[in-house]
């Protein structure tokens, strides 16, 4: 795919991964969509690409909301009168152990509102943006590709049930969606970053940034923009579909 003047959307797109990936499709030259919860840090994102001399539009939504996504990729395709690639970015975590015990007798165990919230937002909101863009993509009869974003925790992390399921739903669902789409000229793939150095773990005490890097073969933290590069280089290679690419400096779970 050519990426001058492609419409690329990405949830989540105000902060962190999101932005870095907007800022490596608006680099190539994509007019750049960005979907995020928070209408402030939409603002603050805008104003920074503004600063660099990029135009993004940008959209308030809950992409746990079926009404809200909608809404969202209908404006988006009204403004700009295409939908070429759709990230889909948004996540949350709520981590906690599935049972805490001590000397036999359970003491806390991971409650319904944690498992719900974060697959409501990590698999149903890929789900129904997923969905959402396949079906403007066939209507507008240009092709595209889906890109979902999942994690190393797809392979199973402790303390984390929620993210970890949600994280191998996502990757799943874009072998599906590259077996289904075809036939319409788009494509599905998934990314799954190991670390990655965004507020989150930048705000994180020395001694627990050496723990997490500890195990990782190259001993650092990935970088937002390198995985803003994995997702340009699957846009850009036509031939690329159905497969995930694991961003997470050579470490195993």
């Amino acid at each position: 795919m050519q990426l001058t003047d492609k419409v690329v959307v990405v949830t989540g797109g105000a902060r962190g991964i999101g932005r870095a990936i907007a800022s490596a499709f608006a680099d190539r030259g994509a007019r750049v969509a960005l979907v995020d919860l928070n209408p402030a840090d939409l603002e603050t994102a805008k104003a920074e690409f503004s600063r660099a001399g990029v135009d993004v539009r940008t959209y308030a939504a809950n992409v746990a909301r079926e009404e809200q996504v909608v809404e969202a990729l209908d404006n988006i395709v009204a403004d700009l009168g295409r939908l070429d690639v759709m990230v889909n970015n948004a996540g949350i975590i709520k981590d906690g152990l599935l049972i805490k015990a001590k000397n036999g007798a359970v003491t806390g165990k991971m409650g319904l509102e944690q498992w719900q919230a974060v697959i409501d937002v990590n698999l149903t909101g890929v789900f129904l943006c997923g969905r959402e863009a396949a079906e403007r993509m066939v209507r507008l009869g240009h092709g595209g590709l889906i890109i979902n974003i999942s994690s190393i925790s797809k392979c199973g992390n402790a303390g984390q049930t929620n993210y970890s399921a949600a994280k191998a739903g996502v990757t799943a669902m874009a072998v599906v969606w590259a077996k289904e789409l075809a036939r319409y000229g788009i494509r599905a793939a998934a990314i799954a970053p190991g670390f990655t150095r965004t507020d989150l773990l930048s705000g994180m005490p020395q001694e627990m940034l050496d723990k997490v890097t500890a195990p990782v073969p190259l001993k650092r933290l990935a970088l937002p923009e390198e995985i803003g590069h994995t997702a340009v280089f699957i846009a850009e290679n036509d031939y690329f579909t159905g497969r995930s690419i694991d961003v997470d400096g050579g470490l195993r779970l």
